[in-house]
């Protein structure tokens, strides 16, 4: 693996950081953390001085991860895509991310398993693209099907979603059923999960309250483990209290639930979190 792009080894498994974007939140940062306290805040920015800009923005970084390991290549998020990305309203498209599997070694064509971990705009754009966002990945899709012009760009993969995630799609996002459900379920590829499941290398967590079916993805190897946190939690403050809510979870009271289930109880292994929008890939939990 490059130096340039981020690991991290759990026993034979090497979890990998894929950088996508960067930008600013598109409000406040307090109004995302409304309970947040002026000596949290600076706590916060003391442990992650790059989450915040000149003008006291909050700064996020975009990334999916990769896990390569004995029996595959799984890859986690699908980072804000192409500039037709859903996330183009918002965030800072295009996002990178073929060039970061390039640089990980890493063709879509070598990954068997994406692994959503929600339906957020930011977390899905390269799961499924447009001919015209990536021409040279693939065939075009068939004129005559009902999702002309769209194709899964890890084209051998199973797409894993969390099925109270697919039951919330209209709530959520229902411009993503023709863009993103409907391409994945014509070829085949999508599969929803019912809670925590094994995977090929590590194991899908339910961790439900970001948005109904978000799902985290843990990989242990004895008393060593790493958790792709998905939006579990989205600033260091959550990490350094979990109790602090975000203002865009759909249920703040399960969502810190599913944090402290990893981040409020003492346990003799050592945690690993690989978080999506943090300025450091990797941290001790």
């Amino acid at each position: 693996m490059p130096r340039s792009v981020p690991g991290l080894r759990i026993g034979s498994s090497e979890i990998i950081a894929l950088a996508d974007s960067e930008g600013p939140f598109f409000s406040p940062r307090a109004e995302a953390f409304p309970r947040a306290t002026a000596a949290q805040w600076a706590e916060a920015d003391r442990f992650d001085p790059g989450a915040v800009d000149a003008e006291g923005r909050w700064r996020l970084q975009f990334r999916a991860y990769a896990i390569r390991g004995d029996k595959g290549v799984t890859v986690v998020d699908a980072g804000i895509g192409p500039a037709d990305s859903p996330a183009g309203s918002w965030a800072p498209v295009p996002g990178v991310l073929p060039a970061s599997l390039a640089a990980a070694g890493l063709d879509p064509a070598d990954v068997d398993t994406v692994v959503l971990t929600h339906l957020h705009t930011d977390h899905v754009g390269w799961a499924v693209v447009t001919e015209a966002a990536v021409p040279s990945a693939g065939d075009a899709v068939d004129a005559d099907t009902p999702t002309s012009g769209r194709r899964p760009y890890f084209p051998n993969a199973q797409y894993l979603l969390q099925r109270a995630e697919f039951d919330a799609i209209d709530t959520l996002n229902p411009q993503l059923r023709q863009s993103l459900t409907d391409p994945l379920t014509a070829t085949g590829q999508l599969r929803l999960l019912d809670g925590d499941t094994p995977l090929r290398t590590g194991r899908a967590i339910a961790t439900p309250g970001h948005t109904p079916g978000h799902q985290s993805v843990l990989v242990t190897d004895g008393r060593e483990a790493a958790l792709v946190t998905g939006d579990l939690l989205v600033h260091a403050l959550q990490l350094l209290y979990p109790e602090l809510a975000y203002a865009h979870e759909a249920d703040p009271e399960a969502a810190r639930h599913s944090r402290e289930r990893f981040l409020g109880r003492e346990t003799a292994t050592t945690l690993h979190l690989a978080t999506p929008h943090l300025t450091q890939p990797f941290l001790s939990a």
